[in-house]
């Protein structure tokens, strides 16, 4: 806890460390009792490069040699097209990079980005420029290569192909949230064009040194490039191992796979193709977006029929943890989307949030709790746990505020649960940015059981508003709260374990001093993406120089006498 003195007044610091919840002991023993199966929460939030294989994670490498050209192959992007937390991501981490790397970004010409800024927008006067046109291959059809530059600097490829991505929906369905039936084709085509400019085929003037492909629709990336025996190095991220991608076997025709991707050993996956199997077998490296996750995944449990693969990926020291960090724009001191912006220890200005959000989902003004959910409408995140504690909650004299949409079923069971308790529990079925900022910054405590979480960005951002998460301890949820410390853990997905860790919040709020210490301390926890991309640039330093050193052995080994070096 040597930690805290940087963050906390004396005060806090003593509250801390002192016996704080009288029932569960101190937080030290607390938070070895929840993550004895896993070890300590300190040690899991341990930084990522202290995994990195093969060569020193503190070594000190000059600038200019870490700077490298990365194509950063991605399905979503926020600001241009997002679906969930892989778009916020998708859109921080390259601009984090862009301080050391030539990073530029990859993505599908969707509708909703080619009426912003391409042919409907009046392509001719548009910020889109075609600069390439690539031919089709198999059943994949020909494409254009447009290029866009944002605000910030970042420079944007898209693959444009009307017939396959300028719809109506999202990224992966139609409104109704239906799969579109051709994705195969649609994403093969988007990994196919992310091979063809790491092999230079675009003639764009620039190659990258390195490809970033993200998640199963950009898993065909390193696969295509394996085929085709390029050489660049890629890395693939898994964000949630739980949509893989899965397709029919006769699909395989139309995307021009070759006989070793039906193998064991490439994309085959009880009987269907895998893309996300084909990302994990064919990239040089892998990563994930928690230390946690990349041990659970290794597991049948959480592997979701890879883990065999993925276990032998992990043992070989190819496949890592890095925890997500969280943009700039989350800062409740500046915040211009709070009705009232506050540091830590401005309490009186984040009640002023708690006020509009009591108005919002008309909920009388109180001094008791406010627990919040934020979230998918989804099975995963465990909201059916939710509805089942909420008693817990109104019995103890909180209200409860829920946000979000998905799961039609569980979107009804919300809205009954709003009924039993009017006046107690509101709900909104749907997402709005700044609305859910505001409930971070309004809420004490925010709600997330789920059943897994590869990382996970909404504890993050309640922590760095003031809002103390009571979560599954499980994958980034794991790495990124402190039992008793910036929030609570319970040790499985289970009504009686989740209800516990209710109670001992409840606790908590009764005792102002211990509660504000804890909200001071959570406000200074999440890390931002300035530190997440050091554990990236040491992986991608070693996985550039481990390819430059495999491609001088192959060299040497056709020369002559020099087949020791094969």
């Amino acid at each position: 806890m040597s930690t805290l003195n940087n963050r906390l007044t004396t005060a806090e610091l003593s509250y801390l460390q002192g016996s704080i919840l009288s029932t569960q002991g101190s937080v030290l023993s607390t938070q070895g009792a929840v993550l004895s199966t896993q070890g300590s929460v300190l040690s899991t939030r341990s930084t990522a490069e202290e995994r990195l294989p093969q060569y020193r994670a503190d070594a000190v490498v000059e600038p200019l040699a870490l700077s490298k050209k990365i194509l950063y192959v991605t399905p979503e992007y926020t600001g241009l097209v997002k679906t969930g937390g892989l778009g916020d991501v998708s859109a921080a981490l390259p601009k984090a990079l862009a301080s050391r790397h030539d990073v530029r970004v990859l993505i599908p010409g969707y509708r909703q980005i080619m009426e912003r800024y391409g042919a409907k927008a009046g392509m001719g006067g548009g910020a889109i420029t075609l600069v390439a046109h690539l031919e089709g291959y198999a059943g994949l059809p020909k494409c254009t290569i447009g290029q866009l530059t944002l605000a910030d600097g970042i420079t944007v490829y898209l693959v444009i192909c009307p017939e396959l991505y300028e719809r109506e929906g999202t990224p992966y369905g139609d409104a109704s949230g239906r799969d579109w039936p051709d994705n195969h084709v649609r994403f093969a085509r988007f990994a196919l064009a992310a091979a063809d400019l790491a092999m230079g085929k675009a003639h764009l003037g620039w190659r990258p040194e390195l490809v970033h492909a993200h998640d199963w629709p950009a898993a065909l990336t390193p696969a295509y490039m394996a085929w085709r025996g390029q050489t660049t190095p890629t890395v693939f991220t898994i964000h949630n191992l739980a949509h893989q991608g899965l397709f029919d076997l006769e699909c395989g025709a139309q995307l021009g796979l070759p006989a070793a991707a039906y193998d064991i050993d490439g994309m085959e996956f009880y009987g269907k193709l895998s893309f996300m199997k084909a990302g994990i077998a064919y990239a040089q490296q892998l990563t994930t977006v928690s230390q946690t996750y990349a041990r659970e995944i290794t597991q049948p449990q959480f592997g979701c029929g890879l883990d065999g693969l993925l276990k032998h990926k992990y043992e070989q020291g190819l496949l890592h943890g890095i925890v997500n960090g969280i943009d700039e724009s989350w800062e409740p001191g500046s915040d211009p989307h709070l009705i009232a912006s506050f540091q830590a220890r401005e309490w009186d200005s984040k009640r002023a949030n708690t006020r509009y959000i009591e108005q919002k989902f008309a909920l009388p003004s109180g001094n008791g709790p406010l627990f919040a959910v934020v979230s998918r409408l989804a099975q995963q995140k465990g909201i059916d746990l939710t509805f089942a504690v909420a008693n817990s909650v109104v019995s103890g004299g909180g209200r409860l505020v829920i946000m979000g949409c998905g799961e039609s079923q569980l979107e009804a069971q919300a809205e009954q649960l709003a009924k039993r308790y009017p006046g107690q529990v509101g709900v909104h079925i749907g997402f709005n940015e700044v609305e859910s900022r505001r409930i971070f910054a309004g809420s004490d405590f925010l709600l997330m059981p789920s059943r897994f979480e590869p990382c996970g960005l909404t504890q993050m951002y309640a922590q760095r508003f003031g809002s103390l998460p009571i979560a599954t301890c499980t994958g980034g949820l794991a790495d990124t709260i402190e039992d008793g410390l910036n929030g609570f853990l319970f040790q499985q997905a289970l009504v009686g374990s989740y209800r516990a860790a209710i109670e001992r919040a409840l606790k908590v709020f009764a005792r102002p001093a211990l509660l504000n210490a804890m909200r001071s301390y959570a406000m200074a926890a999440p890390r931002s993406w300035r530190e997440s991309i050091k554990p990236y640039t040491r992986l991608y330093q070693h996985t550039v120089q481990e390819a430059q050193r495999h491609l001088t052995q192959r060299k040497l080994a056709l020369l002559p006498g020099c087949g020791s070096y094969s």
